[in-house]
C-alpha cells in the first residue's frame, strides 16, 4: 500500500489532531456568533475556493468553505491546487493508495484518478506531490467529509480549457465535489492587495474567466480560471464566502498575502 505522506505538517498546519480540530472548533463558534446570513450555512456547494497558507493566516477563510461542503455529503473529493515547487508540464495525478493526515488516513480513488489521466491527457509526476496547496486541505476533508475518498491534483503549465474539460467531467458525478486551492495576491501593501485581490474577486462573483486577466495575481490562476469555465458550462451560481489579508492575522500591513474563500452551488 504506498501512501502520499504529509510533507508539511507542523509547518503550514498542527501535527496534533486534537489542535487541527481546536482550531475548526474556535472559528466555527466565530461563525456562529457572527454571521449575518444563516442562510449561507445551509449551502451545498459542487465545488468550492479556498487558500493554502498556514493555518494561523487563511484557515478561518477555508473552514467556512468546508463546513458548507460538509452539507454535500460528498463521497469523493477532489483536490486541484498549484505547484510551487517543482516545475512541471500539465496537470499530475497522485497515483498512491492513501493520503496521510494528523485526522487519519483517507483513500485516494485510484480508478478516478485513473481514468483523469486516460481521458484527458494528464499524468503522475511523484516529485510534484509534496505540495502543500493541495495537503493543506486534507485535514479539512478529513473533519468535514471523514467517509470520502479523495483525488489530489497538482498543475503547472497547463491550459485552463483543459483543466475546466477535467472538472466538467467531474461534476458529472453528484457525488464527487471539486476543491480549487489558491491565495491571492503576494506581498504588496494592504491597498494595493485589495485592489488587486478585488480584480479575483469580481471575477470570481461574476462568473467572468476572463476578468482574471485584468491583473488578478492569484497564485492558483489557472486552477480558478478552470472552475469558472466549468461553472459557467454547468450553470452554477458562484457565492463570495471570506476575504481577508494576513495583516488580520500579523497586523503587518506592509506586505501582505490576500486569500478568499467561494462556493459554487447549483
Amino acid at each position: 500500500m504506498s501512501t502520499r505522506k504529509d510533507a508539511v505538517v507542523g509547518q503550514f498546519y498542527p501535527a496534533s489532531q486534537e489542535e487541527i480540530q481546536k482550531i475548526f472548533a474556535h472559528y466555527n463558534q466565530i461563525i456562529d456568533e457572527s454571521i449575518k446570513d444563516e442562510s449561507i450555512l445551509e449551502l451545498k456547494p459542487r465545488a468550492i475556493i479556498v487558500p493554502h497558507a498556514g493555518y494561523v493566516y487563511s484557515a478561518f477563510t477555508a473552514n467556512i468553505a468546508f463546513r458548507l461542503l460538509k452539507n454535500s455529503h460528498a463521497k469523493c473529493v477532489v483536490v486541484i491546487g498549484p505547484s510551487h515547487r517543482v516545475y512541471l508540464n500539465g496537470t499530475s495525478v497522485a497515483e498512491y493508495d492513501s493520503y496521510e493526515t494528523p485526522l487519519g488516513n483517507l483513500p485516494i480513488d485510484k480508478k478516478l484518478a485513473d481514468t483523469l489521466i486516460e481521458k484527458f491527457g494528464l499524468h503522475f509526476q511523484p516529485d510534484a506531490h509534496a505540495e502543500h496547496s493541495t495537503e493543506v486541505q486534507m485535514p479539512f476533508v478529513k473533519n468535514y467529509l471523514p467517509s470520502a475518498s479523495v483525488v489530489e491534483l497538482v498543475y503547472g503549465n497547463e491550459d485552463p480549457n483543459n483543466l475546466a474539460q477535467a472538472i466538467n467531467y467531474l461534476l458529472q458525478d453528484e457525488e464527487t465535489v471539486i476543491v480549487i486551492s489558491t491565495d491571492l495576491s503576494h506581498y504588496y501593501d494592504i491597498e494595493k492587495a485589495k485592489t488587486l485581490d478585488t480584480i479575483c474577486l469580481e471575477a470570481v462573483a461574476n462568473l467572468n474567466p476572463q476578468e482574471l486577466h485584468q491583473g488578478c495575481e492569484a497564485c492558483g490562476k489557472i486552477g480558478v480560471e478552470a472552475m469558472l469555465i466549468a461553472a459557467k458550462e454547468n450553470g452554477l451560481h458562484s457565492t463570495l464566502l471570506d476575504y481577508r489579508t494576513s495583516a488580520n492575522a500579523n497586523g503587518d500591513k506592509s506586505q501582505v498575502v490576500g486569500y478568499m474563500s467561494a462556493a459554487f452551488t447549483k
